[in-house]
């Protein structure tokens, strides 16, 4: 199992609207720093007044060796005062996956309060908006 893997279990489980930064935990705990400086600030915006734009790449991809620029919905998009998480899923090999909700701001809030450098299912669990067990 990879992280690449649980988004695909996500997509059809997930029923909450907003933004997410999942990451995936196989062991007992995920250090802080898997969420990226870049990926909080991002986070952190599109859940303020302030919002954040991004402009979708636009993609070329390479097929029988010509080049196509991939199709995309549109050009870019503006969120603002939208929830935004970072959801982290605990997996157990062929037994289960848990995903945990977590606000970004409640996030931030117990990586600069713990004195360790890790998060635990427990912590995880103390701070989650919700759970979603699939």
């Amino acid at each position: 199992m990879q992280e690449k893997d649980i988004q695909q279990v996500f997509k059809n489980k997930n029923k909450k609207f907003g933004v997410f930064e999942l990451k995936l935990c196989k062991g007992t705990s995920m250090g802080f720093d898997h969420v990226a400086d870049h990926q909080i600030e991002a986070l952190k915006a599109v859940s303020s007044e302030e919002g954040l734009y991004h402009k979708i790449a636009d993609s070329p991809v390479s097929y029988g060796g010509q080049r196509f620029t991939k199709p995309k919905p549109f050009d870019c998009f503006v969120l603002k005062n939208i929830p935004a998480y970072v959801v982290i899923c605990w997996y157990v090999a062929r037994k289960r996956k848990t995903f945990y909700y977590i606000l970004v701001d409640k996030f931030v809030e117990k990586r600069d309060a713990v004195e360790r450098k890790s998060i635990t299912e427990e912590m995880c669990a103390e701070i989650a908006e919700e759970v979603l067990n699939a």
